[in-house]
């Protein structure tokens, strides 16, 4: 038996681009507008699962109400910290912490941000979520809303991406892409 999973990421945001981790800005006009979009033709749902943070949860509270489904806030599909760099933009990295923000980008797996979240123990918090929905789920189609490092992780598991190459998998504003997980745990598109 297989869980499938359709994957939203949260729209634009209120403080903009760069690195929002597990600051908690909410979703401005046209955020709400790209999730509005993006589910139109999309579902059904036998449920919804959703970061707790609001630029996710706010939507899912909508949807949820509007589609008479539960919805469940999971904590660990959050996106991951980023530690000193929360909240920066690339940009503004380069000029500060071009070295550092080079070796995230070229194998994030071995180099964390000052004071951020390993990216094997995000990777093991969002895999043991996505177990946990599969044990209490299985059989049923979930939307699941989160954030792109949360969607790049689970594409790159679907796909068979190495590792290092995680940050080269797109996830889009409002994207919204499906996987599958079996029961073995395995995850494909």
């Amino acid at each position: 038996m297989t869980l499938r999973l359709d994957l939203l990421r949260h729209g634009e945001t209120e403080l903009g681009g760069g690195l929002r981790g597990s600051l908690d800005d909410a979703l401005t006009d046209i955020g709400w507008a790209q999730m509005r979009s993006a589910v139109i033709n999309a579902g059904p749902w036998d449920r919804i699962v959703s970061s707790p943070l609001q630029r996710c949860a706010r939507f899912a509270e909508e949807l949820a109400a509007r589609l008479s489904v539960p919805l469940q806030l999971e904590g660990g599909l959050q996106e991951l910290h980023f530690g000193e760099w929360e909240g920066r933009s690339a940009a503004e990295l380069m000029k500060t912490d071009a070295e550092a923000l080079g070796l995230f980008w070229s194998d994030p797996y071995t180099f964390t941000p000052p004071q951020g979240e390993p990216l094997t123990a995000f990777s093991a918090r969002v895999l043991a979520a996505v177990e946990n929905l599969y044990q209490a789920h299985a059989g049923e189609r979930v939307l699941l809303i989160s954030h792109g490092g949360v969607m790049r992780l689970l594409l790159a598991q679907a796909r068979g991406i190495p590792r290092e190459q995680l940050l080269n998998v797109e996830a889009g504003h409002a994207a919204l892409l499906s996987i599958q997980v079996n029961a073995e745990g395995v995850l494909s598109e």
